[in-house]
């Protein structure tokens, strides 16, 4: 009896903490206050959460905190080279000739960009050269920026810096060859959508006749082809040769750097090393920080399952079949940090989801992060990236929002039938 009334004040501080996050409150602290409610409401004891709750799980989150810097280091390294540059540019090259063909191209080349990069910086490096190309194609501006951030999002299926930010809740999930078969599938898919969506909007791109446009790159920047396929160097290492994150990373920065010719001088080198390194940081520094409270949350809602194990068994379907259903019916509620987002409310929601540990954890993994990726990364205004393009573009968000959001759920449809086949 004292488990089941603990249990409602644990979920009903948690639909708290959901209509905060909805009503744009601070995450970062709504992390923290959650932590510390259910430390007091679940009654664990004060010396158990110094340990288990506020401690130990930030400090073990360290060497993830560590892959995630050294990802957005290594995303920002392909920027200040030149080589994202570069390869958005072999985009353009067939731009006014086959314009349609050439929107999608860039669209691929930019998922393929973002394998491996990530953070508001590198997107808006990207954007302020590829949105103009779309819209001189003749996208309109709303178009442009949805399938430019549709293709952004379906990256961070196989993106290092996302997957290891979830994996806090499901430790039996490994970055490698089983999870991989499913994210690049799930990119794949979420790209056929992408392409669908441009192809449905075909009759508004029209061929530019002019050889030249103000619209295409001023920059001269030249580095060798073969840095063409280094955003997914890293993802080559782990799977051809079973390297952890950390040095196929670090690899990868100095191969970028020396074939890119930053390596020849030693004070040029240290000055994008040192440039590179305080920008990467930045952009993630408040992320770093959401995260470390987030582990600490979690810690709480593992702990505290038990207490609400029978009222969440009530609500959670035992199948993985109507769980599936469910996602993909519940898809928008990823919108606005909502219990579907795992870095928002839905942070309660995989916790608690993974604490019942009803369903393999590969298909509990995917299930919360397809909805996540596809609606929240891809089409919500609360995304960082997504804001800036917006605001930058002057999109009305309720336009943005329409355009996006039903292509997004189309992608969640189909992502969440994958991992049923393939996890269930």
């Amino acid at each position: 009896m004292i488990d089941t009334i603990v249990g409602i004040l644990l979920i009903l501080t948690f639909l708290g903490f959901i209509v905060f996050v909805m009503k744009g409150g601070n995450i970062m602290l709504g992390f923290l206050v959650m932590a510390i409610l259910w430390t007091i409401i679940g009654g664990i004891p004060l010396k158990t959460a110094i340990v288990e709750v506020f401690s130990k799980p930030a400090l073990e989150y360290g060497s993830t905190i560590m892959v995630i810097i050294f990802g957005s280091w290594f995303g920002r390294v392909l920027v200040d080279t030149g080589v994202a540059g570069a390869i958005s540019n072999e985009a353009v090259k067939v731009s006014y000739k086959h314009p349609i063909i050439a929107s999608i191209l860039i669209c691929l080349v930019t998922s393929l960009i973002f394998t491996s990069s990530y953070g508001v910086g590198a997107v808006i490096a990207l954007a302020v050269i590829l949105i103009p190309v779309l819209t001189s194609l003749g996208l309109p501006k709303h178009i442009a920026v949805v399938a430019f951030s549709l293709s952004i999002g379906s990256a961070m299926y196989v993106n290092i810096v996302i997957i290891k930010q979830l994996q806090i809740f499901f430790p039996h999930v490994f970055y490698g060859a089983k999870y991989l078969k499913f994210g690049f599938s799930a990119m794949f898919i979420q790209l056929a959508v992408v392409t669908l969506f441009i192809l449905l909007h075909a009759r508004t791109i029209h061929k530019n006749e002019s050889e030249k446009s103000d619209h295409q790159l001023t920059s001269t920047v030249r580095v060798p082809k073969i840095s063409y396929i280094m955003p997914v160097f890293p993802v080559f290492m782990n799977l051809a040769f079973g390297w952890e994150p950390i040095p196929a990373l670090m690899l990868s920065i100095a191969i970028v750097l020396l074939i890119t010719g930053n390596l020849k001088s030693y004070n040029h080198a240290l000055i994008i090393i040192n440039d590179s390194i305080k920008t990467a940081i930045t952009d993630i520094s408040g992320l770093i920080i959401m995260l470390l409270f987030l582990t600490m949350f979690s810690a709480t809602a593992v702990k505290n399952a038990a207490k609400f194990s029978d009222i969440l068994n009530s609500i959670v379907p035992n199948s993985p079949t109507i769980l599936a259903i469910s996602i993909v019916i519940l898809a928008p509620l990823a919108l606005f940090r909502g219990p579907l987002m795992v870095w928002g409310a839905g942070s309660a929601t995989v916790a608690v989801l993974a604490g019942t540990g009803i369903f393999n954890q590969y298909f509990a993994f995917a299930l919360m992060l397809i909805p996540s990726v596809s609606i929240a990364i891809s089409t919500c205004i609360t995304q960082s990236w997504n804001l800036w393009l917006v605001e930058d573009s002057k999109i009305p968000v309720k336009k943005f929002l329409l355009t996006g959001v039903p292509y997004g759920w189309i992608s969640t449809g189909l992502n969440v039938a994958l991992a049923l086949y393939m996890f269930k």
